[in-house]
C-alpha cells in the first residue's frame, strides 16, 4: 500500500552539543562542515494523519546549502485511517538544489495499534512553492 501526505514542521529546536570537561576529548572533531543536533515535531495531513517527534542530525553548510542530514522519527497517527505509531528513518544528501543519496526505511517491530508489524520503505520530496511530501510504501503483516 501507499499512503501519501505533506507535513508542516511545528517546532525545530537545536540542541547544544555539550562539551567535556578539559580531560577527556572533545565531543567533535573539527571539520570543514559544523554538525548540529536539534529535535524536531511535525503535523501530517492527507493519507498520513497525525505528528511526529523527531532527533535530527546534519552536516550542513547554511551558505553554501550543501550538507547530509539524518533522522529518526516516531510517529503517531494514522495511514490509511488505521491508528497507531511507529518509527523511521531517513538521510539524504544535498549539494544546494537537489536530494541524492536518499535512504528511508520503516523500523522493523516498531508498529503499535493498527499499524503492528508495518514494514516498508517511503520517501520525501520538497516541492518547488516549499510543499513538503512524504509517502510511505508499506505492508502489515
Amino acid at each position: 500500500m501507499k499512503a501519501r501526505g505533506t507535513f508542516t514542521v511545528k517546532s525545530f529546536v537545536p540542541a547544544e552539543l555539550k562539551l567535556k570537561p578539559e580531560s577527556e576529548p572533545e565531543p567533535t572533531a573539527p571539520t570543514g562542515t559544523p554538525v548540529g543536533v536539534a529535535t524536531i515535531e511535525k503535523s501530517f495531513e492527507g493519507e498520513v494523519v497525525g505528528r511526529s517527534v523527531t532527533l535530527f542530525t546534519a552536516a550542513f553548510d547554511q551558505e553554501a546549502g550543501v550538507g547530509t542530514y539524518v533522522a529518526m522519527e516516531s510517529f503517531e497517527g494514522s495511514l490509511h485511517g488505521r491508528r497507531g505509531a511507529f518509527n523511521f528513518a531517513h538521510s539524504s544528501t544535498t549539494s544546494g538544489s537537489d536530494r541524492n543519496a536518499e535512504f528511508f526505511t520503516i523500523v522493523p517491530t516498531s508498529g503499535t495499534g493498527e499499524l503492528a508489524g508495518i514494514a516498508g520503505t517511503g520517501g520525501i520530496a520538497i516541492d518547488a512553492d516549499g510543499t513538503h511530501r512524504i509517502w510511505f510504501d508499506y505492508q502489515l503483516g
